[in-house]
């Protein structure tokens, strides 16, 4: 895909996380890998009314190259990028329920959102919750490096998700699934709930590998 198709992607893809309130404001980010770098959306910019001329080009090495001035959290994208070299895209949003996951108390940080669907299952396999730093904080980019080694989703306390994919629209429908998951989680909570349970979580990987 040329480097003019992957701006309309991320313009279109950012109108309707927008549009459906998967973002607000100017909260969230979304990239792109290129040969040489990355697309990311601006710094303080809307996701529901991105322009694609002025979205920002980082080379390999996080310096901004042409566009406006990027996401203060490029540096999570490319500490991913660099850790999952097959990821294309990155999506890292303030949707509602994981981030309302993500202020939880947890017994099992490693782990935070249990296989309730086997959707959840085949595009999340795992959701490590990390510890908390302030929006723009450089020191959570080693942190989100190493559980990036094998993890293409994490969650940053009192934050948001951060996933990646295949291709945008791969990092965006595995987002969207997890944020569904997550509002499964409270309307399923103080209720008996039936999970997947191991032997059907050992078939939906063996029949869709990560």
């Amino acid at each position: 895909m040329s480097e003019s198709a992957l701006r309309e992607a991320l313009v279109l893809f950012g109108q309707s996380l927008y549009a459906r309130g998967y973002a607000h404001g100017s909260s969230g980010n979304l990239s792109v890998r290129l040969p040489d770098g990355l697309l990311v959306t601006p710094t303080n910019s809307c996701l529901g009314r991105l322009d694609p001329a002025r979205i920002a080009r980082v080379d390999a090495h996080g310096r901004h190259v042409a566009g406006d001035a990027p996401s203060k959290e490029a540096f999570l994208h490319l500490a991913m990028y660099q850790e999952r070299p097959a990821a294309q895209g990155i999506v890292h949003l303030h949707c509602t329920h994981c981030v309302a996951l993500s202020c939880l108390v947890h017994d099992t940080p490693d782990d935070v959102l249990p296989p309730i669907t086997a959707y959840y299952r085949m595009r999340i396999r795992q959701l490590p919750l990390l510890p908390y730093f302030r929006p723009g904080d450089r020191a959570l980019a080693e942190v989100v490096r190493e559980k990036a080694r094998t993890h293409h989703a994490v969650l940053l306390a009192n934050h948001g998700p951060v996933v990646a994919g295949k291709s945008l629209e791969d990092a965006v429908y595995n987002a969207e699934e997890m944020e569904e998951t997550a509002k499964l989680f409270f309307l399923l909570s103080g209720r008996a709930t039936r999970l997947l349970d191991g032997a059907q979580i050992a078939d939906l990987d063996t029949h869709f590998p990560s």
